[in-house]
């Protein structure tokens, strides 16, 4: 009697065991018939039985039918990513449940190279499938201005293929543009661990993100020295050393810097200005303005240079106007009439600077020149002209402008 109900269970448990390869096979064959969703259908059923549950080519099946659904798609949403990230994950496990065995059967069932051209029967529906559908897609979607699905298809292309330098590239461009800044770090970052790609653009959008958006002027400043290592005659490399060498406050250093880059690059715009600035904090007001003068001259229609270099007149102009109002009364009659001339000069030296800046903004951006233009005219008693930039000042602000 026991050896009796022993073989009936064996083969109620054997009889189970096949039904569940039967519906194995049921998937597959479906999947090749097209029939997708019956295919994902019984391949979840399948994996959810003891006896079919660890063989990866049921799930490889599941994997390749999500793949063909994803490409089929043709509206590019939410849905259809999640759809494609579930096959990439699935194809994941799949090679985790070979060991990562490539070269095994399923392996190479895996990574078998596609050809688009081919039937759809005959194109293997894997991996390599997946990354080109999702390439395809995320360009249909930059076309259309869905950036962020043009995102999300890139950033797909790259955690199928970490090497992929152009999905990378464009993941990161377009994570950044969105404000997505760590999703940008992850793909930029990936991209400095590829040899012999030219990673200088990356490092620019490193830089710019670790100063601007996290305001981590060291981890800013780590990427340029990095990226100097590799392109040490680059001349933005440079400047955004000094510029980060300022933000820090590191004086001596960022001064070492600009001397140093201005050797190989002598008419730098702004290299001449920080060179000035730099000079400016260490009080060295004539050295300063040396430096702001040949920034214009390098560049005419540079408005930092023109105005750094008129503010730095005014600068003197009023420490002049200082002295004088220091003066006792016996100073006064012998000395205020020489200095008043000096400062007066200064200021005229200033309004040629002040004129281009303002000529080379629009509206409220171009009003702190326009004020400063207005006061010196006016103490120069150059009235018509005072008038002039109070009109303009007007125009943008209204007549009460200096009660703001």
């Amino acid at each position: 009697m026991k050896k009796l109900i022993f073989t009936l269970a064996l083969a109620a448990f054997t009889t189970v065991a096949f039904a569940q390869k039967k519906v194995a096979r049921s998937a597959e064959r479906n999947f090749k018939k097209g029939n997708l969703e019956e295919a994902i259908q019984e391949a979840e059923e399948a994996l959810q039985h003891p006896d079919t549950q660890g063989e990866s080519s049921v799930l490889l099946t599941k994997a390749k039918a999500q793949t063909r659904m994803f490409d089929m798609e043709e509206d590019i949403t939410a849905s259809t990513v999640s759809l494609g990230r579930d096959a990439f994950q699935n194809f994941e496990k799949v090679m985790e449940m070979e060991g990562g065995d490539k070269s095994s059967k399923v392996g190479k069932d895996v990574y078998k190279d596609d050809v688009p051209e081919l039937p759809e029967n005959l194109r293997p529906w894997n991996k390599n499938t997946l990354k080109m559908s999702a390439f395809n897609k995320a360009i249909i979607a930059y076309e259309e201005d869905d950036f962020e699905m043009s995102y999300e298809m890139f950033s797909l292309v790259s955690d199928i293929d970490p090497t992929d330098t152009t999905a990378n590239f464009n993941a990161g461009f377009l994570a950044n543009d969105l404000g997505k800044f760590d999703e940008a770090k992850k793909h930029f970052n990936r991209l400095l661990e590829i040899e012999d790609y030219n990673k200088l653009n990356t490092y620019y959008f490193l830089v710019q993100i670790a100063s601007g958006e996290e305001q981590d002027p060291e981890l800013a400043y780590e990427y340029v020295m990095k990226a100097r290592e590799d392109y040490p005659e680059d001349k933005t490399l440079a400047e955004f050393e000094i510029q980060l060498l300022l933000q820090m406050n590191k004086m001596d250093e960022a001064l070492a810097s600009v001397q140093e880059a201005l050797k190989s690059d002598p008419d730098n715009p702004g290299l001449l200005l920080r060179y000035g600035y730099l000079l400016e904090q260490s009080g060295d007001l004539d050295g300063a303005y040396a430096q702001y003068k040949k920034s214009v001259e390098a560049d005419e229609e540079f408005f930092e240079g023109n105005f750094y270099a008129g503010a730095i007149l005014l600068e003197q102009a009023r420490k002049i106007i200082a002295e004088i109002n220091e003066l006792s009364d016996d100073e006064w009659e012998e000395k205020a009439p020489e200095m008043s001339e000096k400062a007066d000069g200064l200021y005229s030296d200033a309004i040629p600077y002040f004129t281009r800046a303002s000529e080379l903004r629009e509206g409220e951006a171009s009003a702190e020149a326009l004020e400063l233009l207005f006061q010196i005219h006016t103490r120069l008693k150059n009235t018509e002209e005072a008038e002039k930039y109070n009109q303009r000042l007007i125009s943008i602000y209204g007549p009460d402008w200096m009660e703001r």
